[in-house]
């Protein structure tokens, strides 16, 4: 943002359109652990999705080689679905048949899916549900603080602090108070660049004329300040460079 590489300052927060947790803080640290603790051997790898679950996974194969676990040390991988055409009904008549006993994330919390403690992409009754675990207070509160501090709440239009109202302290709740504030006003600052300026893929799509520059700027001004950031772009001349440094750098 500070950079003019973006016109509306990002959240911290992975989502269903900006998905990143997955990949880089769960897929990227097991496959280099794979990797390392199986280098130079065939892995097979068995993930528990099922197509059921979700339209991203409706397509999901049984199985497929694996990119992710080749390396020059002569690793190669494997990913294996075994449960892929399972149904859920189906995955728990087996845990009753064998007498596998079930996560207390569904037996005591009531969780509909087990997942991260605090997910992105979870309802509001599994995060109201893991917030009343006592274990999960300390990362609750972190997330909450964070939320705090960002001003972007948890999830589009779900705080974590409404969710997890019940273990904040006095100044927790004070600070999400303020952020909500904040919140609310950088909403409204960043509602008000020109149309067509918007992120789009190949982003910017055009130069704007004096008149836009002088508003981004005023805007990005006043976002700035309110959040500690230095940018060189506060004047009108200088966001229209900076905007024809990015068209100039696009790749043909």
């Amino acid at each position: 943002y500070a950079a003019l590489e973006t016109l509306c300052l990002i959240g911290p927060w992975s989502s269903a359109k900006l998905r990143f947790c997955t990949s880089e803080a769960k897929a990227a640290v097991i496959t280099r652990f794979l990797k390392t603790e199986f280098a130079g051997q065939e892995i097979i790898s068995v993930i528990g999705i099922r197509r059921a679950e979700s339209p991203a996974r409706r397509l999901a194969p049984i199985s497929a080689d694996d990119p992710r676990l080749t390396d020059r040390a002569g690793t190669k991988g494997l990913i294996w679905h075994p449960l892929v055409d399972w149904s859920t009904d189906e995955v728990f008549a087996l845990h009753d048949h064998a007498a596998l006993p079930l996560h207390v994330a569904y037996t005591t919390y009531g969780r509909t899916r087990l997942s991260c403690a605090a997910c992105v992409l979870a309802s509001k009754h599994d995060l109201e549900a893991s917030a009343s675990c006592a274990g999960n207070a300390e990362l609750f509160g972190t997330l909450v603080d964070l939320e705090a501090r960002s001003t972007f709440s948890f999830q589009p239009g779900c705080w974590l602090a409404d969710v997890a109202d019940q273990i904040l302290s006095p100044s927790q709740h004070a600070a999400i108070s303020a952020a909500k504030v904040r919140a609310a006003e950088r909403r409204r600052l960043e509602d008000t660049p020109p149309p067509g300026l918007r992120y789009v893929k190949g982003w910017p799509p055009r130069l704007p004329d004096h008149d836009e520059a002088e508003q981004v700027a005023r805007v990005r001004s006043t976002i700035a300040d309110h959040y500690g950031m230095s940018t060189p772009y506060r004047r009108g001349p200088a966001v229209r460079d900076r905007f024809a440094e990015l068209i100039a750098a696009r790749p043909d």
